[in-house]
């Protein structure tokens, strides 16, 4: 039997991201989903007409209930009084937050409240951050700092008390597309791939739930434990992204 997840994050009524998507991802690899909901949206790929949260009271009860899991996924939080009930019954086990802040058509999902409420007390409880460039430029813009100071914004996450931070190069330019791995004071790491035409909402979920799933589950439990699960879950997100394009 392999060991459960938690998915903590918002209903995308679409199914192609949130947690209806990370319990796919878990499906997918055979491993049991707990989900604790944080809010319930109406959407598409290309709109957000609804966005309700839900009570923080009612979150801490999911996530106490969800009994013992060997990793956390965190998604969309909402609201900072949602970010901190999460950050305050966290269990202790590794936990990969992806920073949603915004949807692909631009809808923003967490104030700048939030986002301080983020930084201040959820990140020091995270091992693995992994912000797309907008996302890091929101973050750096949180920090004071410029935009585009990728550096200088990675660094200062660090510090704060951040385990790892996975940059994602999907918003980037040219023709490969390269995730960068970032652990205090080791060499940054670059997981490097082509650059695909094809659209697909949610690979950001899609990729931080099989990372989450595989940390759970892992029977490497040295230093690159995460980079073995980075690997199995970028191939994962490749895959899907090649379905995509066979389908279109």
């Amino acid at each position: 039997m392999k060991t459960p997840v938690l998915m903590i994050g918002g209903l995308d009524s679409s199914g192609g991201a949130g947690v209806l998507r990370d319990c796919a991802v878990a499906e997918a690899f055979g491993v049991p989903a707990r989900v604790a909901v944080t809010a319930v949206t109406a959407q598409s790929d290309q709109a957000v007409s609804a966005v309700h949260p839900v009570p923080p009271d009612t979150i801490r009860a999911q996530i106490a209930i969800a009994g013992q899991v060997g990793a956390v996924k965190i998604g969309m939080l909402g609201t900072a009084e949602t970010v901190r009930a999460v950050a305050e019954l966290l269990p202790p086990v590794p936990c990969v937050v992806d920073p949603v802040l915004m949807t692909s058509s631009g809808h923003m999902l967490l104030d700048e409240t939030g986002i301080a409420a983020l930084i201040a007390d959820l990140l020091p409880k995270t091992d693995l951050l992994t912000p797309n460039l907008p996302e890091l430029s929101a973050l750096a813009r949180a920090l004071g700092l410029a935009p585009d100071d990728r550096e200088g914004c990675v660094a200062k996450l660090l510090e704060l008390g951040c385990g790892a931070v996975l940059v994602k190069g999907g918003h980037d330019d040219g023709p490969q597309s390269v995730d960068r791995l970032y652990r205090g004071t080791r060499p940054a790491l670059d997981f490097t791939a082509r650059r695909t035409d094809s659209t697909l909402r949610g690979t950001g979920c899609r990729l931080a739930s099989a990372i989450t799933v595989h940390l759970a589950n892992r029977d490497d439990t040295g230093p690159d434990a995460l980079v073995s699960a980075i690997e199995v879950a970028k191939k994962h997100v490749l895959d899907a992204l090649k379905a995509a394009t066979i389908e279109a």
